[in-house]
């Protein structure tokens, strides 16, 4: 806003120096401590008429500061940003960083100010609890309607109340609550939760059922916030305002930017030019190539560590990988364990929050082994009567869960003793995910009529032939409805729950416990917001309609969706737009059954394929430019060179495949 010619000419003037420091008053008003702690009290000097704002004007030395005259209202011919707003926004942020000085020197010279005498007052009133005198101060700024200054006094009020309950004035609390805030006809079930806080016997016990942060932590600067809901922005600038919309360009050109796989820390963003990753650090290139499988491996799982990878398939084995670490004396991969003993094919694997036990699927019997010795510690049975679909822990490593074709979901404890039993869910579950934060479990399956409350074993495939290869593809024909369940963990009732027509096969869970990943046949992943019950994304392109299809979330934050198909290719997405990034051939005939990105090394993910092997995907600068590094290891954990047969591609292919890629792009 524009300065009065008088506060200019004071400004332009000589006048004593005055302390700039923040922080928070030592003295306070309305029988409250004025002391707010260190993260509640940057505190700007109060401007008062014919002075320099309090911050000595940039005029030290009694020399003046011309001011300077513009044309036009934005800061250049070929820019719609407006030049008060920029200023003003200048001289927020320079006071921010410490900049006392140079804020007081800039509105002098263009003539703005970044706020009115009033709001500095206003904005050190809440700041220093002086409460009376920041509620009297709110007729000054411009608030546009009766109802909207209600709603702010109450604000004000609240926070009073709250911390003459902490500082332990139960009696000034109580009157602020019958004299203050009651007169303000708020909602009634709010004032009742207010007025149940004063039975609070600690401090510790106000803050937690307020969810309150209490006078030494933030809460002043939050009130702040919600007051600016009512005040005009033009009046009293928000908080932070220039970092917060340069944080929001930060974030678009991440979002711009279809290959970011960087940690949000920063780092990796300058304010001197836009921000892009090259696809070349992406992983497309096939590291390393595991072979030890007889037959299709149908599903592979990381340990949390990201050192090892679980691999399980059609021959009756589960297979632990170690992983290479690229750059060390010893890079390659070793075969660390192979747990054999399973009577029927496996199909699933999980791992403990500690990396120790491995629980594992074959049919309807459940195995936990010990990982560093490869030792089965435990065969469970007499839980489930038809396959286990799914095994998925707990996150705090008390135990975990298993879901199978016999619509069971059981609980187990972390030493295989069946805990509890969750009643019959509406569908055969073919596979199921536990949120991170424990609080919902989503299951998918096909859908159980209720004249057929149990259903048979042996039967047909998705495309309604038989099956006797993979039990999971037992899920009827195509013709069926599928559903999808979202249960509380804590009642074991269902949250959400959806019919879809064709068949679900994979369900992953975000980091974030938000959003679900479904594989859908035919052809299609849906991205499942499971918080609010919406469809939030798909994506398409990979080929699905006979086979089970497992997908993954991948990279830093989730960042894309990576999925097998039956035509042997990867697939990678970006989670946000849905653009598909990378169709990545290698594999031999078949299908790629399931993808799994490594959970510390956001630059390196796995696949496994009806071809018997698996491959390590990894950017192409962790190898050379034009020769990829491969490796291929057999069931002794001996490398192998340019292997003959089935899954095992010759150096020609590979070399093919990258070109193929690179033609695409």
């Amino acid at each position: 806003m524009k300065l009065s010619q008088s506060t200019l000419d004071s400004i332009l003037s000589t006048s004593p120096e005055i302390s700039s420091e923040a922080g928070p008053s030592l003295s306070g008003y309305d029988g409250v401590a004025s002391t707010n702690g260190h993260a509640n009290g940057h505190v700007y000097p109060v401007m008062t008429n014919g002075s320099s704002s309090g911050l000595g004007g940039g005029h030290k030395h009694g020399k003046g500061i011309a001011r300077v005259s513009l044309p036009g209202a934005t800061i250049s011919d070929d820019s719609l940003i407006n030049r008060e707003e920029f200023i003003r926004l200048i001289v927020q942020s320079l006071r921010d960083v410490g900049y006392i000085e140079s804020a007081a020197t800039l509105e002098a010279e263009s003539g703005y100010t970044m706020e009115t005498p009033q709001v500095t007052q206003f904005r050190q009133h809440i700041l220093d609890g002086m409460w009376s005198k920041a509620e009297s101060a709110l007729r000054y700024l411009c608030i546009a309607d009766e109802d909207g200054l209600l709603d702010a006094k109450f604000l004000i009020n609240e926070q009073k109340y709250l911390e003459l309950l902490e500082a332990g004035k139960t009696s000034a609390a109580l009157q602020v609550l019958r004299n203050e805030l009651a007169p303000l006809n708020v909602d009634s079930d709010h004032l009742h939760t207010l007025s149940s806080l004063i039975m609070c016997s600690e401090p510790e016990d106000l803050r937690r059922r307020a969810d309150w942060d209490g006078a030494s932590g933030v809460s002043r600067h939050r009130l702040l916030s919600k007051l600016h809901d009512y005040i005009p922005s033009s009046v009293m600038l928000p908080q932070k305002r220039f970092p917060i919309l340069l944080q929001q360009a930060i974030e678009y050109q991440r979002h711009q930017c279809l290959y970011h796989n960087l940690p949000s820390d920063g780092g990796a963003f300058s304010l001197y030019s836009d921000h892009y990753c090259p696809s070349d650090e992406f992983p497309t290139i096939t590291t390393t190539i595991l072979e030890s499988h007889k037959d299709e491996v149908w599903n592979l799982e990381w340990s949390h560590d990201g050192r090892y990878l679980a691999t399980a398939g059609k021959d009756k084995s589960a297979i632990i990988w170690r992983v290479g670490v690229p750059g060390s004396s010893s890079p390659d991969w070793s075969l660390h364990a192979v747990l054999e003993d399973h009577p029927h094919a496996v199909n699933s694997v999980a791992w403990s929050l500690d990396d120790l036990v491995l629980v594992t699927s074959a049919e309807q019997y459940i195995k936990m082994w010990n990982t560093k010795t490869g030792v089965c510690i435990r065969t469970l049975e007499g839980g489930h009567v038809e396959t286990v679909s799914s095994l998925a822990w707990l996150q705090d490593g008390s135990g975990f869960f298993s879901a199978g074709l016999d619509r069971k979901i059981i609980l187990w404890n972390s030493s295989g003793v069946l805990k509890e039993e969750w009643p019959l869910a509406p569908m055969r579950i073919t596979d199921m995910a536990l949120t991170p934060d424990n609080t919902r479990l989503v299951a998918i399956g096909l859908d159980v009529p209720p004249q057929d409350g149990t259903p048979s074993r042996g039967a047909a495939s998705l495309d309604g032939t038989s099956s006797a290869t993979n039990p999971l593809l037992s899920l009827g024909s195509s013709k069926g409805t599928n559903r999808l369940v979202v249960y509380d963990t804590s009642s074991k009732q269902p949250v959400l729950s959806m019919r879809m027509e064709g068949e679900l096969t994979s369900v992953k869970v975000m980091h974030n416990s938000q959003y679900a990943l479904i594989n859908h046949a035919p052809d299609i992943l849906y991205l499942y917001d499971i918080r609010n019950g919406r469809l939030s994304g798909k994506f398409i392109g990979q080929h699905q309609g006979q086979h089970i299809i497992k997908s993954c979330f991948g990279g830093v934050n989730g960042t894309f969706v990576a999925s097998g198909s039956e035509d042997g290719n990867v697939y990678v997405w970006h989670r946000e737009t849905g653009t598909l990034l990378e169709v990545l051939p290698g594999h031999g005939q078949g299908s790629v059954n399931s993808v799994a990105w490594n959970p510390t090394n956001g630059r390196m993910f796995a696949s496994c394929s009806d071809d018997s092997t698996i491959r390590i995907w990894e950017a192409p600068h962790s190898t050379l430019p034009h020769e990829p590094r491969t490796q291929r290891l057999d069931g002794l954990g001996n490398g192998i060179s340019n292997g003959k047969g089935k899954g095992k591609l010759s150096e020609l292919s590979e070399i093919v495949a990258i070109l193929t890629r690179s033609m695409n792009h």
